[in-house]
């Protein structure tokens, strides 16, 4: 299950550099959950640090009142 949720939120991350819609983010999202499974503890340490860090990107951009980089 942390899994899903880790994919769904890097999905998320990638539909947002784009911005184009939701569709692309989403086959990410999924086919990237099927790659952290099979890496295993290291997949999910993987994936999290990359939503963890793009999250701590974006609100030290936001407190600073610059538009984040994409």
């Amino acid at each position: 299950m942390i899994g899903k949720v880790i994919g769904a939120l890097v999905g998320r991350e990638i539909d947002r550099r784009d911005g184009e819609g939701g569709l692309k983010g989403a086959v990410i999202g999924a086919a990237s959950v099927g790659l952290l499974r099979r890496l295993g503890p290291i997949g999910l340490l993987a994936g999290g640090a990359f939503v963890a860090k793009r999250a701590y990107d974006r609100r030290k951009a936001n407190k600073a009142g610059i538009a984040p980089a994409e």
